[in-house]
């Protein structure tokens, strides 16, 4: 049986019908996605006495904005996908309307601090008593800015694209995106999940993910960081139990006997591994409202985007998310 069923079956499987749901709160979902959309700027006390950077103690340059100043311009350039020259446009009229004595950053000034802006991650709310995470990872590609699609249609020649690989881990129950990392197309899976779990602020309850994270570092790295979550991975199809699986057996050897007495299909909906479906949805969104690409040309700015980029979408479910109900 092969490791995901669902999906290299899926030619097999067109005379299942399709899982319909409905959105139980629609009225003030929709109102959420309009809020998505709003120009409305609003700036608080204290955002005003934050705008300006802090006075420079070391030699070189006076800087006039701070992080959080950064921050908004870079935030409004990832959601309505501008360039870094009109990243900065909406501000100054905005600022000037409201009467505020307070300076645009211009757009060599953005460039320039992308390079090394520490983007806020939002916590948990409810302080120390959160809790635990079910964190849910996976990851999809980017491509980066170049010559498009149109010169190899014009000039007849195929072209290697150049990607990058975003890694992402999710919230299961939050829909947040707790942790990022942006790496080359080539790099493996299981190798992101340390720093991805040094990410994650609070404590991880279970950790779930495709095939490409049934590796032995991955185990080890969520036991020595979290030693009571559990690792929900469907083990390779010629995975072996372990030699010490009969007097001591590890989380891969408990998920290959439940899949030898339940088959895969029942492992996965006994285990909760379902639930992987929404870091996919997360996937689709990002990709929905940011885009499938990458604008930056350094690495660095390019992380700084990707981190941005998250924050925004973490932001807009703040607003509301839809609350569905499966009815076939």
């Amino acid at each position: 049986m092969p490791a995901l069923p669902f999906k290299l079956n899926r030619n097999r499987r067109h005379h299942i019908p399709r899982q319909t749901h409905k959105v139980t709160n629609w009225p003030a979902y929709d109102a959420s996605l309009r809020r998505r959309g709003s120009l409305t700027v609003r700036f608080g006390a204290e955002a005003i006495e934050g705008w300006a950077a802090e006075p420079r103690t070391t030699p070189g340059g006076q800087p006039w904005h701070s992080a959080l100043a950064i921050l908004t311009a870079l935030t409004l350039r990832a959601v309505f996908r501008l360039a870094h020259r009109q990243a900065g446009g909406p501000l100054g009229p905005i600022i000037g309307l409201l009467g505020l004595a307070l300076r645009a950053p211009d757009h060599t000034t953005l460039s320039r601090r992308a390079a090394t802006l520490e983007v806020p991650r939002p916590r948990r709310s409810g302080g120390g008593g959160a809790e635990p995470v079910h964190l849910l990872v996976d990851s999809t590609g980017l491509k980066l800015c170049g010559a498009g699609e149109w010169l190899v249609e014009k000039h007849g020649t195929r072209t290697r694209r150049s990607w990058r690989k975003l890694h992402l881990g999710m919230d299961a129950d939050t829909g947040r995106i707790v942790a990022s990392a942006l790496t080359g197309h080539d790099a493996d899976d299981g190798a992101q999940a340390d720093p991805l779990l040094d990410q994650v602020g609070e404590a991880v309850a279970s950790s779930t993910g495709d095939g490409g994270y049934d590796q032995d570092r991955v185990y080890a790295g969520i036991a020595e960081r979290h030693p009571e979550a559990a690792v929900i991975v469907p083990p390779r199809a010629p995975a072996v139990p372990s030699d010490t699986a009969e007097t001591e057996p590890t989380q891969r050897d408990r998920h290959l006997r439940r899949i030898a007495e339940h088959g895969r299909m029942g492992w996965q909906e006994r285990s909760g591994y379902d639930r992987r479906s929404r870091a996919e949805a997360a996937v689709a969104r990002w990709k929905r409202v940011i885009g499938d690409g990458l604008r930056s040309r350094t690495d660095e700015r390019r992380t700084t985007e990707v981190a941005v980029a998250a924050h925004a979408l973490d932001r807009m479910l703040e607003l509301g998310r839809p609350g569905c109900l499966r009815i076939a």
